[in-house]
């Protein structure tokens, strides 16, 4: 009798998820100590009534506060500056509240500060190879966007741009967030250009993550919910992006819920060709992270589908496509052999409704092909579902030109 395969689950944080828990967010961090460094965003919690609450929060608990702002993507030089800059400081705790970049400094920030050394030392792929043997600090996690799943993961991805730059990874378990603070509410002020690159990276890591060779029972749970929510509310999230009437709301939590499950499950297992082609576009060129996501998704998923029906026709990977392709179709009436072009056609026409722009139309030309494709063979396609070859890489890029 054949039973459950052996799995591990790496740690995660604890999650308050709900409108209104941002409120919470001094009192938890109180809880590490009276002084705490809040990294944020540029504007969009900065500028809203909910700064001042925040500020009356602190001082309530007790908590004295220093902060930072993330404008861009993080780079290292950004990190080893802010670790210098705080390591003397007393910080007992970090606050990330933002998208992804405020999440990920705010991680690698906690990471460092105790020992003060460059985050250099530690970047994969990049950086000296030395181990991170920490301490890190305690690192409170609240997004204001739905996209990244930054939350629930441990590693703080950092970027350099230009002609020799690099997208890679600061990890450990150390750095996964103590408390992760999850309030749809403060989704209210993205706007819809924002919220459709957030929600193409969070399907993205969901679909990558359920059809990972590295799935489990316990991830395909925690996937399969969250395609469910973004297939209920996301589209309500972003064509009602500012409203506060209840589909709205309904949509808003949909969407920061289907982030958080891509972000735990792409923890735990790893993600695909998407993602692997994403980090080389991030850094050769200006492609902000979530559109070359929804831009590459259904042709990469198309390509995927093709090399599976010769390769694999019969492992887990093709019948979990056409499972993604029920669900997200809303079609449970036709053959898995119909359901997976379903699935192709609908990720198409999801790009199409949202507007996400080609490769062509962000700068890329054909040029930069073999390029991108030399630098894809990162971490994310060790876990695609199939093996590809560089023309087949190549072809997911041209067809986005």
């Amino acid at each position: 009798m054949t039973g459950i395969a052996p799995f591990s689950i790496g740690r995660l944080p604890r999650i308050v998820f709900g409108a209104g828990v941002s409120a919470g967010i001094a009192k938890e961090t109180r809880a590490f100590g009276a002084r705490a460094l809040v990294v944020t965003g540029r504007r969009s919690f900065r500028e809203s009534p909910r700064w001042a609450d925040f500020e009356e929060g602190c001082r309530q608990a007790g908590l004295e506060i220093e902060t930072m702002t993330v404008e861009d993507e993080p780079s290292p030089e950004l990190i080893d500056e802010a670790v210098a800059r705080f390591c003397p400081a007393g910080i007992a705790a970090v606050v990330g509240i933002g998208g992804g970049s405020a999440l990920d400094a705010a991680k690698a920030i906690a990471g460092l500060v105790v020992p003060g050394n460059s985050v250099m030392d530690h970047l994969e792929g990049v950086g000296r190879g030395v181990p991170y043997e920490g301490p890190a600090l305690p690192f409170i996690a609240v997004p204001t966007t739905a996209g990244t799943g930054s939350e629930a993961t441990k590693n703080a991805v950092l970027s350099r741009r230009g002609p020799k730059g690099f997208k890679k990874s600061f990890r450990d378990e150390q750095l996964m967030a103590r408390v992760a603070l999850v309030d749809p509410a403060l989704l209210i002020g993205c706007p819809a250009a924002q919220i459709a690159a957030n929600g193409m990276d969070a399907l993205t890591q969901l679909l990558e993550s359920y059809v990972s060779p590295r799935a489990n029972p316990m991830t395909d749970t925690l996937a399969w919910s969250g395609m469910q929510a973004f297939r209920k509310g996301f589209f309500a999230a972003w064509e009602r992006a500012g409203s506060t009437d209840s589909a709205a709301c309904m949509g808003r939590s949909c969407a920061a819920y289907a982030s958080l499950m891509s972000g735990i499950t792409l923890a735990q297992t790893g993600l695909g060709v998407v993602h692997g082609l994403a980090s080389p576009l991030g850094a050769f060129l200006p492609i902000a992270h979530g559109i070359a996501c929804g831009t590459l998704l259904a042709v990469a998923t198309e390509i995927n589908i093709r090399a599976l029906r010769l390769r694999d026709p019969g492992g887990p990977a093709l019948a979990k496509y056409a499972e993604a392709g029920r669900l997200l179709s809303g079609r449970d009436d036709l053959e898995p052999q119909h359901t997976l072009d379903l699935l192709v056609e609908t990720l198409f026409e999801w790009g199409e409704r949202l507007q996400i722009p080609s490769l062509g139309a962000l700068g890329m030309s054909r040029a930069d092909v073999s390029r991108v494709v030399g630098a894809s063979g990162g971490t994310s396609m060790k876990t695609n579902p199939v093996m590809l070859g560089n023309d087949e890489i190549a072809e997911i890029l041209e067809r986005r030109l």
